[in-house]
């Protein structure tokens, strides 16, 4: 690394082999992180789109530990706050509103308040929104360590000291540190603020199709909160779900089974509105 220069063009300083290998820790955490919170925590354990055996489900439990890493979200407290987000969604009662916040870092600092006080049990949730949900004490308590937490962020950060070409590349770290956040911010932001409405509902729920690349389904919440048990978030033909694609996958090899959740599909008489 080189701390004495002005960087030039960070993509081409150093050798090309470190450069690729450090976008390819970024991309890989990145996506790993967002499925496994697309497909365990929201999918699996706020929904129950489908089930598993108890050894699968303990293995993407693990997955979800390991690849969101410094940022895992306990499964009870992530399916609470979803689940009071769809009941009381753009309101002044749900978790995570961008219509109830001053800007993104204020509504992810009262969704991450929100997320705590669940976690240490100094909040009691309506009791509709208990139960379904998977647990794993160890895990979830070795998730919630402080001393984790900071050993991710430091085996995230030996990456970086080893393979980055140039000091301009430590601009990423954060979001390695704060990866699962940081997806449900820009889904909550995102998707309820920017993009088009194939369905007229009550709140402002939109599908942000231009960044779904970056969600792997996610950000088609207007398409969710219209058919909230739906598996697959996509229902146009334009709209691609690469979440679903996955769960048909396992579903062909045995590892699960698709619960009998109501279909999607598109209704002409409720075109998409213009984008905002």
């Amino acid at each position: 690394m080189t701390f004495g220069r002005a960087p030039r063009d960070l993509a081409l300083r150093g050798s090309a082999p470190n450069v690729a290998l450090i976008l390819s820790f970024f991309v890989g955490h990145w996506l790993l992180s967002v499925f496994f919170q697309t497909f365990f925590l929201h999918r699996y354990s706020a929904h129950r789109m489908f089930t598993m055996s108890k050894g699968w489900e303990r293995f993407f439990y693990l997955c979800t530990f390991v690849f969101q890493g410094a940022s895992f979200l306990q499964p009870r407290a992530y399916a609470i706050l979803h689940r009071e987000h769809h009941a009381y969604s753009d309101t002044e009662k749900d978790p995570h509103s961008p219509h109830h916040a001053r800007n993104f870092l204020d509504m992810m600092w009262k969704t991450a308040l929100l997320y705590g006080a669940l976690v240490r049990r100094q909040r009691e949730p309506e009791a509709r929104f208990e139960g379904g949900y998977p647990q794993w004490k160890l895990l979830d308590d070795l998730g919630e360590s402080w001393l984790v937490r900071f050993a991710f962020a430091v085996a995230y950060t030996l990456v970086y000291l080893k393979f980055a070409p140039h000091w301009g590349w430590f601009v990423l770290l954060p979001a390695h540190y704060l990866m699962g956040p940081i997806h449900g911010a820009i889904v909550n932001w995102g998707g309820h603020m920017i993009g088009y409405r194939n369905f007229e509902l009550d709140d402002e729920s939109r599908n942000t199709l231009p960044l779904d690349f970056l969600t792997l389904g996610e950000l088609f919440q207007n398409n969710h909160h219209r058919y909230g048990q739906a598996v697959k978030f996509s229902v146009r033909a334009f709209e691609f779900d690469p979440t679903y694609a996955m769960i048909r996958l396992f579903a062909a090899l045995g590892v699960l089974k698709l619960a009998k959740a109501q279909v999607a599909r598109y209704v002409p008489e409720a075109a998409p509105t213009a984008a905002e």
